[in-house]
């Protein structure tokens, strides 16, 4: 049997942590191995115990979760799982080294045990509410002339490859996922990616899956959970099941 992965949940609701490590806990492949009330005990409890994923509230007394997030994103993967749905406090999270924000009420019980998953295996999840504060805010990157990129820029820019490795890497797969299942190299995979990143002027895994998941939505996203399509180049909606796995 393959040894479960490591958990520490952080929130200051003693409620939410019971709830949360009795979910985690009923799973084969993941364990609950510490649980913090705030960010300082975090950092602390990822020191001893090195979780393999870090469940990371964002308001707490001593220090908050934006706060401690750069440091415990070094550690561990990090899934933002809070009530706070403010578009700048998703925006700062996922720039923080955040790989997933899930708000509270948008997705159900096998919905965070996947987003988990998701996330350990190197993709991003966004509930409905994160992917459309991270596509209405500012162009994700550095430079002052960039522009937002459309369907149609996206599919001119990209070659039929970088399509194909950006339709696995909004269904969640990771590189070498993508690698295996396109019979390619991982680092041609990586190579790939980043040249991905380079053509729409992103920073991150998450920013460019933000902008293919709104261009595959015509930038239609709900309050609630986004249904996953494949990509830009082909359109629609499915039923809606839970957080959006990028």
């Amino acid at each position: 049997m393959a040894e479960r992965r490591r958990v520490l949940i952080v929130d200051d609701n003693p409620v939410i942590r019971v709830g949360l490590r009795l979910l985690v806990d009923g799973a084969d492949d993941l364990q609950v191995v510490a649980e913090a009330c705030n960010g300082q005990e975090a950092l602390e409890r990822a020191a001893e115990y090195a979780p393999d994923v870090v469940l990371l509230d964002v308001r707490m007394p001593v220090r908050g979760g934006l706060e401690v997030l750069p440091e415990l994103s070094q550690r561990a993967c990090v899934i933002m799982l809070t009530s706070s749905d403010e578009d700048e406090t998703i925006r700062a999270a996922m720039g923080l080294g955040a790989r997933g924000y899930l708000v509270y009420g948008s997705m159900d019980e096998f919905g965070i045990l996947q987003s988990i998953r998701t996330a350990l295996g190197g993709g991003a999840v966004l509930s409905g509410q994160a992917a459309a504060a991270l596509l209405s805010g500012p162009p994700p990157t550095a430079g002052p002339n960039s522009q937002r990129a459309t369907p149609e820029r996206m599919l001119s820019v990209l070659s039929e490859r970088e399509i194909a490795v950006m339709d696995l890497l909004a269904a969640g797969k990771s590189n070498g996922e993508i690698a295996q299942q396109l019979f390619l190299a991982p680092k041609t995979v990586k190579n790939h990616v980043n040249r991905i990143f380079a053509k729409l002027h992103v920073v991150s895994r998450a920013q460019a899956m933000a902008l293919w998941l709104g261009s595959a939505l015509d930038e239609e996203v709900t309050t609630g959970s986004v249904a996953a399509v494949p990509g830009p180049a082909r359109r629609g909606l499915g039923p809606d099941r839970g957080p959006r796995a990028l």
